[in-house]
């Protein structure tokens, strides 16, 4: 079987996404205090569909989770200076608490050295990663799979 190349990834996820769309857009805050990657992972979502809002840092995110409306996903660094991640998902919960979470950190033993366990409603991905897991981790979320599913079958 042939792999898809990384546009044909972005663009069969729009489809589905696309296909969903008469629920209400699939709304994601982004964290991340390295410029790079934030630009790298909001325009990944905003290519597949997405609609996004982004934050260099966490007590900015903390805000658009609280004045900006319902996000149906948090994606958050874990390492930030002055408020991490996983702190900063306890917060966001506060305010919206159905939101799910997925941290991407370099660090993913710190996590778990400080975390029993991840919540359901949470996963991680290591850096580096690229689109395909960005998006499969994201679906395997919202939709318990690592594509989209079908507008008749949409239930999130």
């Amino acid at each position: 079987m042939q792999e898809l190349s990384t546009s044909d990834t972005i663009n069969a996820h729009a489809s589905a996404l696309k296909a969903l769309a008469g629920a209400h857009p699939i709304r994601v805050l982004v964290v991340d205090d390295e410029p790079g990657i934030l630009t790298y992972i909001t325009r990944i979502l905003a290519k597949a569909g997405y609609e996004t809002a982004v934050a260099d840092n966490a007590r900015d995110g903390l805000h658009k989770a609280s004045t900006e409306g319902v996000f149906d996903l948090l994606v958050t660094d874990l390492r930030m200076p002055k408020m991490e991640g996983d702190e900063l998902a306890f917060y966001v919960r506060r305010v919206q608490p159905g939101i799910k979470v997925l941290y991407v950190t370099g660090f993913s033993i710190q996590l778990f050295e400080e975390h029993d366990a991840l919540r359901e409603d949470e996963a991680f991905l290591d850096k580096p990663f690229n689109v395909k897991g960005l998006l499969e981790a994201i679906s395997q979320l919202l939709w318990d799979h690592t594509h989209p599913p079908a507008a008749s079958a949409a239930s999130h």
